[in-house]
């Protein structure tokens, strides 16, 4: 399997990871810009993590996105349900808890974290609704879930232009640098089909979060959406 399709079955999503997973930071590093290290840095100001906090990182990968809040002090659990890159992972941060894990059936109890995030995992998932409420059912009471994943650029001649390089010029920039090119054309094809800002707060309103709102970053190619569970 080098590829997943858009119904998204967990085998293949998982299956196509594997693939990618040895240069899969410097591929997005490449196919964003550099942007991904400053969406990052968003993410981490936005967790606000603080030590001896509980902090989830769904989707983690190889942990790239968990180390700010390992840095700031707290207790990061990286949870991934490719196997592939969590051995990455585990062979470049050997003293992390790296955590086998599918997004819509977590291996944690109730009320577990302070904080659960994920970035640009939640639309590889098969069931959006049941991993938003999974998210809500470990995290404590007054605690906060940060997403970050792409999203619709809010600039219509924008959109045009990007619409045009995900599905044009991305697919060979893939094959210049990643293992699985082929695994890209699906990562922009899950893009394309993914709800718009409204969309994905709504769905984070309806698993029960409240506060909800977002910011756009690089004009809307990615999104930073917040809540809190009450």
């Amino acid at each position: 399997m080098t590829r997943a399709s858009l119904d998204k079955q967990p085998h293949e999503v998982a299956s196509m990871f594997d693939d990618v997973a040895a240069n899969y930071d410097l591929t997005n590093d490449v196919l964003s810009l550099g942007q991904a290290r400053l969406w990052r840095r968003e993410v981490a100001r936005a967790v606000d993590a603080r030590p001896a906090q509980k902090i989830l990182d769904l989707a983690a990968g190889t942990a790239t996105s968990s180390q700010p809040f390992a840095r700031a002090g707290a207790y990061v659990v990286p949870c991934d349900f490719s196997i592939g890159m969590l051995r990455v992972g585990k062979e470049r941060h050997p003293w992390m808890p790296f955590t086998a894990g599918d997004g819509t059936r977590l291996p944690f109890k109730d009320e577990t974290f302070d904080a659960v995030t994920i970035s640009f995992g939640l639309r590889n998932i098969q069931d959006t609704s049941a991993a938003l409420s999974e998210l809500y059912r470990v995290t404590k009471p007054g605690g906060r879930v940060v997403i970050c994943e792409f999203s619709q650029p809010t600039w219509t001649p924008f959109r045009t232009v990007y619409t045009e390089y995900l599905m044009r010029a991305l697919p060979p920039v893939a094959r210049a640098v990643s293992s699985n090119p082929d695994a890209y054309v699906y990562l922009a094809e899950s893009i394309r089909a993914w709800p718009d800002q409204a969309g994905l707060a709504t769905l984070l309103q309806e698993a029960g979060w409240s506060k909800v709102a977002w910011r756009n970053l690089t004009g809307g190619v990615v999104a930073l959406h917040r809540g809190v569970r009450d």
